[in-house]
Order: structure tokens, then C-alpha cells, then sequence
């Protein structure tokens, strides 16, 4: 009895000492500094923004046609190359005419028999030996058979096929050789310097706009590059379904890199150039209750050394550009604030700034694939 006796007295002083070790463990890592949360910062600072009303559109050549022949014929010659430059007038393709031109030269033949004929019948009504009529018969059978050579002149010409305006020709699957119907395709040809882009506006914004406006367009074609216009016409209607305007605009295109068809982001200037407080969309924390920062603060710990803090701070956003956010309200300038990191900060968390990492703050962000 006395054995079991000192054993749990001894069991029980043995978890006495462990559970009074943990205790004060605990309380020496309550009493311990907390260790500084890496976060980045910056200073928030004011920039000049151009208010823009950017919009998604496509582009379109200032003249754009699919080349084709007005009448049926066999291709017997070719003159361009696909891609070509050419210019208003030139010869594309020329349609086989022989049985034409023999034609026209039976036509031409009749028409200066007529010509003799009335000659000779004007003489023999001045000797009144024919009678006026028969004068008058024959200037009506001269206008006619001039009529017939012309059209069938006509027909020739339309089998020389040209370039309606000058402009860049694309890619032609015709050979000489080929039977070509009437409106068979040949050959497209587009004007694209300058050309044009179309995108719609909401109706909210058609106040924004007006002809003569700076336009940029940029493409996912050519990163980085920015194509300058203005704007050239804006439609005369609303949109019945969309409640959205078109907006026609020019687009200078000398290196003639842009192409009809593509797709191309608009973005017109509205207003005056406005200054605004801004910060990286990263450094705000949006919440049912407001949006809020955190700032950083110098105070002291509890040894009362110096220690940079966190301190949350309700903010007024304002509008976008890009990764940045205009602030109405809450900050002022030069403040620090944290740009990331905020997941792991409360009021009053030790912070170290660490900005060799810093978070997205471009005003044209492009996006990027890794």
C-alpha cells in the first residue's frame, strides 16, 4: 500500500512538472517579441491622368473591295503578283477577247459603209435625185452601227480588268487558263494607309466624344506600340438593342503593319488631364464595410526601442488605370503604404519592407504568359 502510495504521488509530481514547464514556457514566448512581417511599400504620390473612354474595336480599310469580272471569260494573262502594291488603273488580269475584237472590227467595218453611203446619198439630194428621207435613214443606220462597235468595244475593255483605286492586293488562287464566270473573285484589294477602326461607345458616354478627338489604338499584334488618330464620324443612330454608339476613327498606318480584320483596343481622350493620388490596385483590401490600406508607422515596442508598425486605414477609391488607383480620400501624400502582404498584418504587427520584389503598377498594363 505504502509503495502504491509514493508511486502516484510520484506520477502526479512528475505531471505537476511538466504541465508547470509549459506553462511557463507560454508565458516566456507571450513575453518574447514578435518577429517583423516582410512586406513591400511605397510612398503614395500624385500623377497626372488623362481621363480615356477605351473601348474594344475592329479595323477596317478606307477602301476594300474583292476584285471580279463584270462578264464570262477565259484568263489568258495575269499581271499582278499576290501582295502587290499597284495603283488606280492597273492591269490585273485580261480575259481572252479574239472573237470580240473580230467582232468589233465587222461592227467598225458596217459603221463606215454607212458613213460612205449617207457621203454619197447627201450628194444625190443636192441633185435632188433621193429624197430626204433616204438621207435621214441613212444618219439613223450610221448612229446605229457607231452604237454597236462602241458596245462591243465596251465588252473588250471589260475583259481588261484593273485596280479600281490603288491600294494592297492579297492572295489569288486564279490561273491564266481559268474560266471565269461573271462575279468570280479574283483578287481583294485594300487601301489601308490610313484605315479605319470601329468600336461602340455606351450612349452615357457619346457626351465624351466628339469628331477631331486624339485616338490611340493599340494590338496584341505589336506589344508595346501605340497607333495614333483622331476621331472621323460618329454614327447617326443609337442602337436599339445595345443602347451603344459607333464610332468611327482614322488610324495613320504608313508602315502599314495594321491589317482589316483585326481586332484592336481604342482609347479615345475625354477632358482636361486630372491629378490624382494614386497606389497599386495590390495595396488595397476591398470589404462589405469599406475599403482599407496599411500604412506603416513608426512607434516603439513595449522595450521602447523604435519599431516600424502596421496601421489599417479606411480609404475612398476613386477610378482605375491600369494596375493603379486613383485615392480620394484616407491618405495623403508621401504616406507609406504596404503593397502586398496585407494577408498577415493587423493593427499594430511589426513590419519589415522588402521591396526587391515589387507588385504590378503600370498605367498600360499588357498582359503576359509564363
Amino acid at each position: 500500500m505504502i509503495i502504491m502510495i509514493l508511486g502516484v504521488l510520484l506520477l502526479v509530481a512528475v505531471i505537476g512538472f511538466v504541465v508547470f514547464r509549459n506553462i511557463m514556457k507560454q508565458i516566456a514566448q507571450g513575453s518574447a517579441p514578435q518577429p517583423a512581417v516582410a512586406v513591400t511599400a511605397m510612398q503614395a504620390a500624385f500623377q497626372e491622368w488623362q481621363p480615356q473612354l477605351n473601348a474594344v474595336g475592329s479595323l477596317r480599310a478606307v477602301r476594300g473591295v474583292d476584285v471580279t469580272t463584270e462578264i464570262a471569260g477565259l484568263v489568258r494573262e495575269i499581271r499582278f503578283k499576290s501582295g502587290d502594291e499597284v495603283k488606280s488603273g492597273t492591269i490585273l488580269v485580261q480575259l481572252n477577247a479574239d472573237a470580240d475584237l473580230a467582232q468589233l472590227a465587222s461592227l467598225k467595218a458596217a459603221a463606215d459603209l454607212a458613213q460612205t453611203t449617207l457621203a454619197r446619198d447627201k450628194v444625190q439630194l443636192a441633185a435632188e435625185a433621193i429624197s430626204q428621207a433616204q438621207v435621214d435613214s441613212d444618219e439613223a443606220d450610221l448612229k446605229s452601227k457607231r452604237a454597236q462597235a462602241d458596245s462591243q468595244q465596251a465588252t473588250i475593255d471589260k475583259k481588261t480588268i484593273r485596280a479600281p483605286f490603288a491600294g494592297r492586293l492579297g492572295i489569288t488562287i486564279v490561273n491564266p487558263g481559268q474560266y471565269l464566270n461573271p462575279g468570280d473573285k479574283i483578287v481583294t484589294l485594300q487601301t489601308i494607309d490610313p484605315i479605319y477602326i470601329d468600336f461602340n461607345l455606351p450612349q452615357q458616354q457619346i457626351s465624351g466624344v466628339s469628331v477631331g478627338q486624339a485616338v490611340t489604338v493599340a494590338s496584341d499584334a505589336y506589344a508595346g506600340q501605340v497607333f495614333s488618330g483622331k476621331v472621323t464620324a460618329i454614327d447617326a443612330k443609337i442602337d436599339t438593342t445595345t443602347r451603344n454608339v459607333q464610332i468611327e476613327a482614322t488610324i495613320a498606318n504608313p508602315k502599314k503593319r495594321l491589317l482589316p480584320g483585326m481586332f484592336g483596343n481604342a482609347a479615345v481622350d475625354s477632358g482636361e488631364k486630372q491629378r490624382y493620388l494614386t497606389l497599386p490596385q495590390t495595396a488595397i483590401t476591398y470589404n462589405p464595410y469599406g475599403a482599407t490600406v496599411f500604412l506603416t508607422v513608426d512607434k516603439k515596442d513595449a522595450k521602447g526601442s523604435p519599431q516600424l508598425q502596421a496601421q489599417q486605414q479606411f480609404i475612398t477609391p476613386g477610378p482605375t488605370r491600369g494596375d493603379q488607383v486613383a485615392i480620394l480620400k484616407g491618405v495623403d501624400e508621401g504616406t507609406m503604404v504596404v503593397t502586398s502582404g496585407q494577408l498577415k498584418l493587423k493593427n499594430g504587427t511589426p513590419v519589415r519592407i522588402d521591396n526587391s520584389v515589387q507588385p504590378l503598377d503600370e498605367r498600360n498594363p499588357t498582359p503576359q504568359e509564363r
